[in-house]
């Protein structure tokens, strides 16, 4: 009935014309992690962060110390 959801491939990071950013909503809180890009300003959404564990889960798979926060 149910189907299992298929891992979805992480999104290819190049820390060299990207910066990793946890973009906020000033009214309704809602936060997205991804990467923006350097020369364009183009954010790429990686995932919704719903708990701290997902934003943990976000700088484990990608390998990041620290992650901005943009409102």
């Amino acid at each position: 009935m149910f189907k299992k959801k298929k891992s979805v491939p992480p999104i290819a990071y190049n820390p060299e014309t990207q910066i990793p950013i946890l973009r906020c909503s000033i009214c309704t809180g809602e936060q997205v992690a991804g990467f923006k890009d350097k020369a364009t300003g183009h954010f790429t959404e990686v995932v919704l962060i719903r708990s701290q564990q997902d934003l943990e889960t976000f700088k484990k798979i990608y390998n990041l110390q620290n992650v901005t926060k943009e409102y």
